[in-house]
């Protein structure tokens, strides 16, 4: 049975949180919601629905425990008034007992948010019950990546939500949207003139986006094994940024005008072939704990993507991502083209201009330009120019995400038609069947990816901070 939505800009009354005694609720999901109730924007019921044997007490200790070692600025009263907000339904999501008791407990909730917050193999088998038991009637879904390992999977993970919710009820949520960087990058696009004029082929000569670091699989070895580099971040966080710098101006600031024209850009993506990508595995990895010993899963991709629009056609966007990188650190370059013209001949153009958004862990923008070397000669060097610099998120991601779900406004979910598409263009180098090159942690990735790069420079490297980076020239 499909169960329309009456009002999307209804504030939720109730929050549902499956796999409630889990590691994403104790380090993510508790953290943010008391962050919101401290900022006075949540004091919805929350029942926690797991199948662990516990009663509602030891939900609360665990909440208190997330709340204590992940929130250093502690307010005991609220903290006190906040685990008061938790109820627990304890039971197994394949049985129809724990729903009617979950429904029982929303008692007059007329508006209830479901988090899943469970493994992706039990989605179909909790929505469907939300169907059976009527619990999905006037309620909305959040749903956890990743939605679905490829295109086919992706639809068909749809096609059970349709069969329960509307599009406008379910909220697919990427963490990477609700960073405060990437809502920085978005904004500084559209609310400021003078990037208009040259935010397109004439001007742009490439875009890179590249994603590092340090850290390996972090013990999480069965998971990346069934995730990879390309599933886990680029079909979802990468691509993501690279529609937010090529989009049109969308019609109006909603949410489904916003996501209109990430759908385009998407759209005009084509299909990756295997020779627009360089796979890289650094070496350890199979000796990782979850880890097959002949794996060929990828903790590195390079990729060149093409965007077949009026404005972006002919400008290659190279996107990068790598586990065991030199440093942990986003960073966005737009080169742009040189100058018609060298006014002062044999100068050179050793770094062309270009803008450069840091994107994590610390946040900056920055234009890159020549002005004059001090002396008597008309010789040139390299200067950057810091539009704006700070530190760190002014508001964790899920916090503003679930604020978001919690509200109703589905600005920064993703829609059905932008994951599937998304999911089209990796899915043709989802398997290639080749054994991924091998490179040594603490490097920038397997050398064959340097020969993606068409221009006078290479990879840009971000550096520890904002302020440093490298990358070669011609």
């Amino acid at each position: 049975m499909l169960f329309r939505s009456t009002s999307m800009r209804e504030p939720a009354d109730a929050l549902v949180l499956f796999g409630v005694t889990g590691d994403l609720c104790y380090r993510k999901i508790f953290p943010a919601l008391y962050r919101l109730a401290r900022r006075e924007r949540f004091s919805t019921p929350v029942i926690g629905v797991a199948r662990a044997g516990w009663k509602r007490e030891q939900l609360i200790e665990r909440v208190r425990a997330s709340i204590h070692e992940f929130v250093a600025d502690r307010d005991p009263a609220v903290l006190a008034q906040f685990v008061q907000l938790f109820h627990y339904v304890d039971g197994d999501y394949r049985e129809a007992a724990t729903f009617t008791a979950l429904r029982k407990a929303l008692g007059a909730a007329r508006h209830p948010l479901h988090y899943l917050s469970i493994p992706p193999s039990m989605f179909p088998v909790v929505v469907k019950a939300f169907g059976a038991s009527g619990c999905a009637a006037g309620s909305r879904v959040v749903v956890e990546k990743p939605f679905g390992r490829d295109l086919a999977s992706a639809r068909a993970l749809n096609r059970v939500l349709h069969g329960v919710f509307d599009e406008a009820s379910i909220f697919r949520i990427d963490h990477y949207l609700g960073k405060e960087p990437v809502q920085n990058l978005l904004y500084f696009r559209f609310a400021n003139s003078f990037l208009e004029p040259m935010w397109n082929r004439n001007y742009v000569a490439s875009v890179q986006i590249t994603m590092a670091e340090q850290i390996g699989v972090a013990g999480r070895g069965r998971f990346y094994e069934e995730a990879g580099a390309i599933r886990d971040v680029v079909q979802s966080h990468l691509l993501q940024v690279a529609a937010l710098l090529a989009m049109e101006p969308p019609v109006a600031g909603d949410s489904d005008s916003m996501r209109e024209e990430k759908v385009k850009v998407l759209k005009a993506m084509p299909p990756l072939s295997t020779e627009q990508v360089v796979r890289g595995q650094f070496r350890g990895y199979r000796e990782e704990p979850g880890v097959a010993p002949d794996s060929r899963v990828e903790t590195y991709a390079a990729l060149r993507l093409e965007i077949d629009s009026w404005r972006w056609a002919g400008v290659p966007f190279y996107v990068r991502a790598g586990k065991r990188m030199p440093v942990t650190a986003t960073e966005v370059v737009v080169d742009l083209r040189p100058p018609p013209a060298r006014v002062f001949g044999g100068l050179g153009q050793e770094q062309p201009n270009y803008i450069r958004f840091r994107l994590g862990p610390d946040v900056a923008i920055a234009l890159g330009a020549r002005a004059k070397r001090a002396g008597a000669g008309m010789k040139g060097r390299a200067v950057e120019l810091f539009v704006t610099q700070e530190q760190g998120d002014a508001m964790d991601a899920y916090e503003r995400l679930i604020g978001d779900a919690l509200a109703g406004d589905a600005s920064l979910f993703a829609r059905q038609d932008e994951v599937e598409v998304a999911w089209a263009v990796v899915d043709p180098i989802l398997s290639p069947g080749t054994e991924p090159l091998a490179y040594e942690p603490g490097t920038w990735g397997p050398a064959p990816a340097d020969e993606l790069i068409h221009g006078p420079c290479g990879w840009h490297n971000p550096g520890p901070d904002a302020q440093s980076w490298s990358r070669s020239c011609a």
